[in-house]
């Protein structure tokens, strides 16, 4: 699984996916101050999965049902530390119970929801 980690995604937490063996390419890293659709295109040019806290991505892929959209994992709760987004993929990918490619996830505080594209 790899994984695009928005410019909001904090660099604690993508540094604990790294340090599992998880790859995760970095927008503040490589090309910070992008637009989000230009966000989307690396995500569908590459197959990475964006991590976000920004819920403007809900409106850019079902809205205006852009063709081949990504995944994407977008946390409404942030939790009560930098870290608390990675431990959470973390534990997904662990149970292996939710299948984060092909769907928008939404991560609240209690839920987790998901929307298939198509």
């Amino acid at each position: 699984m790899r994984f695009l980690a928005n410019e909001n995604f904090p660099n604690p937490s993508i540094r604990l996916l790294r340090d599992h063996g998880i790859y995760v390419k970095s927008i503040v890293e490589e090309c910070p101050g992008i637009t989000d659709n230009e966000v989307i295109g690396i995500a569908q040019k590459e197959d990475l999965i964006i991590l976000t806290f920004d819920r403007d991505y809900g409106e850019l892929l079902f809205r205006y049902a852009l063709n081949n959209p990504p995944s994407v994992v977008f946390f409404r709760y942030k939790g009560y530390h930098p870290v608390f987004s990675s431990e959470f993929i973390l534990k997904l990918l662990a149970e292996n119970t939710i299948m984060l490619e092909g769907n928008f996830t939404v991560i609240e505080e209690n839920n987790i929801r998901q929307r298939k594209y198509g």
